[in-house]
């Protein structure tokens, strides 16, 4: 029940306080009144669905920092051995993945990772303490060319655009639906009725679950991607097939759920259509069938 909204909350959260806004300054009241003007309506479900994506994606690093309490390492004076190696071990994967060296953090929490940021080459890498404790150094060096691999696949960004592609639908959908009812089933030929708002409240809900199985599936492809990808950083398979036994001999914390998908492992949720991560047991299955060059 914990994770059945995957990481975009903040997204959604966004979405809908625009959509609200809109709705009343009177834009949404002017599209039905018109006769569903469906143009206008792609338009503004268009406006309100990727805006929403991207201002999540922007305030993401910040979001992060602030909900997890990471604490940011100083490159100019680490705070001691593990910080200098966790600080050298992200930038070396950052060079041979050919992006900007992240900021690397540090959170106090159960096992997990996590990687987020608009931008390739100004990202932000996290790992708890949890994680730190409980791994080899190989294994973590895992978990970070993993994280790592998530921001040199532009991850983060590819989302985002899916995320803004499926509230584009749930918000035009909602309303063309509680246009039918208002006027088509209930037969109201004046002013929008309060049976539109209703269909259309229950309407965004239902198409948003709906919405949120296709970007959990996203969520599961690119985790595939991410373990091979810190495969090929440290050409071999095995540290992060290590690094992913060990992971499923624990807890794994959580994170908040306006990034939950940007951890290392996430739980199934109530079924497996909404899980953001797909099982241990296949990931590493998909990284013993690869070739790494």
């Amino acid at each position: 029940m914990k994770r059945i909204v995957l990481f975009l909350l903040t997204n959604l959260a966004v979405m809908l306080v625009l959509s609200a806004t809109l709705s009343v300054l009177g834009v949404g009241r002017f599209i039905t009144q018109q006769g569903l003007n469906l143009q206008a309506l792609l338009i503004f479900s268009l406006v309100v669905g990727f805006t929403g994506s991207i201002i999540s994606l922007l305030i993401s690093k910040p979001m992060a920092k602030w909900s997890t309490g990471a604490q940011v390492i100083d490159p100019q004076a680490p705070g001691g051995p593990q910080q200098s190696w966790l600080l050298d071990t992200v930038y070396q994967l950052a060079d041979r993945a050919k992006i900007g060296r992240p900021e690397v953090a540090i959170y106090e929490g159960e096992p997990n990772a996590f990687a987020t940021g608009a931008f390739r080459d100004s990202a932000l890498v996290a790992v708890s303490t949890g994680l730190l404790n409980s791994m080899t150094e190989e294994e973590i060096s895992a978990v970070l060319a993993h994280e790592v691999a998530h921001i040199a696949n532009g991850d983060m960004v590819t989302l985002t655009l899916i995320q803004g592609v499926v509230n584009t639908f749930v918000i035009f959908l909602a309303r063309v639906v509680g246009y039918f009812i208002d006027r088509v089933l209930l037969k109201n030929d004046k002013d929008v009725g309060i049976a539109y708002y209703i269909s259309v409240l229950v309407g965004e809900i239902a198409f948003g679950a709906l919405a949120s199985i296709i970007v959990a599936w996203f969520s599961r492809q690119r985790e595939y991607r991410a373990d091979a990808g810190s495969a090929t950083l440290l050409s071999s398979r095995e540290p992060m097939i290590r690094a992913l036994a060990r992971l499923g001999g624990l807890t794994p914390g959580e994170l908040p759920k306006s990034f939950e998908a940007s951890g290392i492992s996430g739980g199934a949720g109530i079924s497996a259509l909404f899980a953001t991560h797909p099982p241990i047991a296949a990931r590493i299955q998909a990284l013993q069938q690869m070739r790494v060059t």
